[in-house]
Protein backbone atom coordinates (compact mmCIF):
# COMPACT_ATOMS: atom_id res chain seq x y z
CA UNK A 1 0.00 0.00 0.00
CA UNK A 2 1.46 3.30 -0.81
CA UNK A 3 -0.57 6.42 0.26
CA UNK A 4 0.65 9.38 -1.65
CA UNK A 5 -0.01 13.02 -0.13
CA UNK A 6 0.55 16.11 -2.63
CA UNK A 7 1.51 19.42 -0.82
CA UNK A 8 -0.92 21.97 -0.52
CA UNK A 9 -3.79 19.29 -1.04
CA UNK A 10 -5.07 17.32 1.78
CA UNK A 11 -6.86 14.49 -0.35
CA UNK A 12 -4.86 13.18 -3.43
CA UNK A 13 -6.97 12.01 -6.28
CA UNK A 14 -5.03 8.75 -5.12
CA UNK A 15 -7.55 8.26 -2.56
CA UNK A 16 -10.96 8.51 -4.16
CA UNK A 17 -9.73 5.63 -7.02
CA UNK A 18 -8.78 4.09 -3.62
CA UNK A 19 -12.33 3.81 -2.20
CA UNK A 20 -13.70 2.14 -5.06
CA UNK A 21 -10.97 -0.32 -5.22
CA UNK A 22 -11.18 -1.08 -1.10
CA UNK A 23 -14.43 -0.88 -0.64
CA UNK A 24 -15.21 -3.82 -3.65
CA UNK A 25 -15.72 -7.12 -3.32
CA UNK A 26 -11.62 -7.49 -2.38
CA UNK A 27 -11.77 -5.45 0.94
CA UNK A 28 -13.61 -7.98 3.28
CA UNK A 29 -11.18 -11.14 1.92
CA UNK A 30 -7.71 -9.80 2.94
CA UNK A 31 -5.83 -11.52 6.15
CA UNK A 32 -4.44 -7.89 7.41
CA UNK A 33 -4.69 -4.63 5.52
CA UNK A 34 -1.73 -2.79 6.27
CA UNK A 35 -0.52 1.14 5.76
CA UNK A 36 2.91 2.87 6.47
CA UNK A 37 3.26 6.37 6.84
CA UNK A 38 0.12 7.92 4.80
CA UNK A 39 -0.98 5.13 3.46
CA UNK A 40 -3.69 5.43 6.54
CA UNK A 41 -5.19 8.29 4.63
CA UNK A 42 -5.97 5.55 1.43
CA UNK A 43 -7.35 3.37 4.42
CA UNK A 44 -9.61 6.01 6.12
CA UNK A 45 -10.35 7.32 2.41
CA UNK A 46 -11.62 3.55 1.70
CA UNK A 47 -14.23 3.72 5.21
CA UNK A 48 -11.60 1.14 7.31
CA UNK A 49 -10.65 3.56 9.87
CA UNK A 50 -13.82 4.88 10.84
CA UNK A 51 -13.91 4.69 14.52
CA UNK A 52 -10.68 3.77 14.72
CA UNK A 53 -7.51 4.72 16.45
CA UNK A 54 -5.01 4.76 14.15
CA UNK A 55 -1.43 6.72 13.41
CA UNK A 56 0.21 8.39 9.97
CA UNK A 57 3.40 10.33 9.47
CA UNK A 58 3.77 13.13 11.90
CA UNK A 59 3.42 15.84 9.27
CA UNK A 60 -0.50 14.25 8.32
CA UNK A 61 -1.75 13.64 11.97
CA UNK A 62 -4.55 15.86 11.40
CA UNK A 63 -6.14 14.24 8.06
CA UNK A 64 -6.92 10.42 9.47
CA UNK A 65 -9.83 12.15 11.33
CA UNK A 66 -11.37 13.64 8.51
CA UNK A 67 -12.03 10.13 7.82
CA UNK A 68 -13.56 9.16 10.93
CA UNK A 69 -9.99 7.67 12.74
CA UNK A 70 -8.54 8.85 15.60
CA UNK A 71 -4.80 9.72 15.51
CA UNK A 72 -2.41 8.38 18.35
CA UNK A 73 1.23 9.00 18.15
CA UNK A 74 2.24 4.99 18.65
CA UNK A 75 4.51 3.77 16.29
CA UNK A 76 2.11 0.97 15.37
CA UNK A 77 -1.81 -0.17 15.55
CA UNK A 78 -3.63 -2.77 15.17
CA UNK A 79 -7.57 -3.41 15.27
CA UNK A 80 -8.22 -6.75 14.07
CA UNK A 81 -6.41 -7.05 10.69
CA UNK A 82 -6.39 -3.35 9.92
CA UNK A 83 -2.49 -2.38 11.17
CA UNK A 84 -1.24 1.33 10.53
CA UNK A 85 2.34 2.54 10.97
CA UNK A 86 3.25 5.76 11.51
CA UNK A 87 6.57 5.96 9.52
CA UNK A 88 9.18 3.93 7.34
CA UNK A 89 11.22 2.54 10.52
CA UNK A 90 7.54 1.81 12.20
CA UNK A 91 6.86 -0.04 9.29
CA UNK A 92 9.65 -2.39 9.61
CA UNK A 93 8.81 -2.77 13.28
CA UNK A 94 5.12 -3.39 11.31
CA UNK A 95 6.26 -6.12 9.39
CA UNK A 96 8.07 -7.79 11.87
CA UNK A 97 4.88 -8.19 13.79
CA UNK A 98 2.96 -9.51 10.72
CA UNK A 99 5.48 -12.20 10.63
CA UNK A 100 4.69 -13.28 13.75
CA UNK A 101 1.26 -13.33 13.08
CA UNK A 102 1.25 -14.82 9.95
CA UNK A 103 3.75 -17.16 10.82
CA UNK A 104 5.19 -17.82 14.67
CA UNK A 105 7.76 -15.45 16.59
CA UNK A 106 10.39 -17.49 16.15
CA UNK A 107 10.07 -17.26 12.51
CA UNK A 108 9.30 -13.90 13.05
CA UNK A 109 12.70 -13.41 15.16
CA UNK A 110 14.78 -14.85 12.52
CA UNK A 111 13.40 -13.15 10.13
CA UNK A 112 14.25 -10.05 12.46
CA UNK A 113 17.93 -11.34 12.40
CA UNK A 114 18.27 -12.02 8.49
CA UNK A 115 17.50 -8.70 8.03
CA UNK A 116 19.46 -7.39 10.65
CA UNK A 117 16.88 -5.07 12.49
CA UNK A 118 18.66 -3.89 15.02
CA UNK A 119 17.43 -0.29 15.14
CA UNK A 120 20.59 2.37 16.57
CA UNK A 121 20.19 5.36 15.46
CA UNK A 122 22.91 7.75 15.68
CA UNK A 123 20.30 10.44 17.25
CA UNK A 124 17.64 10.68 19.61
CA UNK A 125 15.56 12.93 17.62
CA UNK A 126 13.01 10.02 15.72
CA UNK A 127 9.89 11.33 17.04
CA UNK A 128 8.42 14.78 16.85
CA UNK A 129 7.86 14.80 21.01
CA UNK A 130 11.78 14.30 21.00
CA UNK A 131 12.86 16.56 18.24
CA UNK A 132 13.59 20.34 19.05
CA UNK A 133 11.89 22.92 16.87
CA UNK A 134 14.74 23.67 14.97
CA UNK A 135 14.69 19.87 13.83
CA UNK A 136 11.11 19.96 13.05
CA UNK A 137 11.62 23.10 10.89
CA UNK A 138 14.55 21.44 8.99
CA UNK A 139 12.64 18.48 8.42
CA UNK A 140 9.58 20.39 7.02
CA UNK A 141 11.74 22.06 4.40
CA UNK A 142 12.78 18.68 3.58
CA UNK A 143 9.85 17.37 2.16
Amino acid sequence: MLGVRSRGSSRPSVLVRGRTWFCGPGCSGTRFTTSVRTGSLVLGAAGLLDGLTATTHWDAVAEPESYGAVHTAERVVRHDRVITSAGVSSGIDMAVRLAALLTDDLTAQAIQLCTEYDPQPPFDTGSVAKAPAEVLERARTLG
